[in-house]
């Protein structure tokens, strides 16, 4: 089973892709399993997706000499103008929670009619590997946000979103409920698909 390190440092994202991509024959192991300094950060300072995903998994990459995965997601608000975006994790301020990004887009959305709360999870997610190669691979879930948190599950923003379909927020739903329709799970799904095809 070939080892592969998350950059992650979120144990929910870890726990999210080692249960998709164990199928695939990997085995993913945290930064700290691979010897990453624990105060080591990358400088996020991309303006996509994308962009930061590649600079994370290239980071740990060239640190450990190992394969490496990121992912970098986040929620679009129509609303908002698409944000939080690509600050989705520090949308409240760099010193702050996820219970306060989500107040935070809470407050902002308060008076906005149901019809205009629609927004997608989207997730990139990278994997890199010492000989060069690399594979990205893009996954959304639409859905819209609800006036107020609900249920107990998930991280992030996941009690405050319902994804379309459903009446039930990510953070309401099993891990193996949310995986299945996730915008992390589609996008490992994108990855297994491309990696099975090379």
């Amino acid at each position: 089973m070939e080892k592969i390190v998350a950059a992650t440092q979120n144990k929910g994202k870890i726990r999210e892709i080692d249960e998709i991509t164990s199928k695939l024959g990997f085995s993913v192991i945290s930064r700290e399993e691979a010897g990453v300094p624990e105060d080591f950060d990358t400088d996020e300072t991309g303006t996509t997706f994308e962009e930061n995903s590649q600079m994370k998994a290239e980071d740990i990459m060239r640190i450990t000499g190992m394969s490496a995965v990121a992912d970098d997601s986040g929620l679009v608000v129509d609303a908002l103008g698409g944000e939080p975006g690509v600050y989705s994790a520090r949308y409240a301020g760099e010193d702050h929670d996820d219970a306060a990004n989500r107040k935070l887009v809470l407050q902002r959305m308060e008076g906005v009619p149901e019809e205009e709360r629609t927004a997608r999870f989207v997730c990139v997610v990278t994997l890199v590997r010492p000989d060069g190669s690399k594979t990205v691979c893009r996954g959304t879930v639409e859905g819209h946000i609800i006036e107020e948190e609900r249920g107990e599950n998930g991280f992030g923003y996941d009690p405050i979103f319902v994804p379309e379909g459903y009446d039930r927020t990510f953070a309401e739903m099993t891990a193996e409920e949310k995986n299945g329709i996730s915008h992390r799970g589609n996008a490992l799904k994108a990855l297994e698909e491309k990696l099975g095809n090379i």
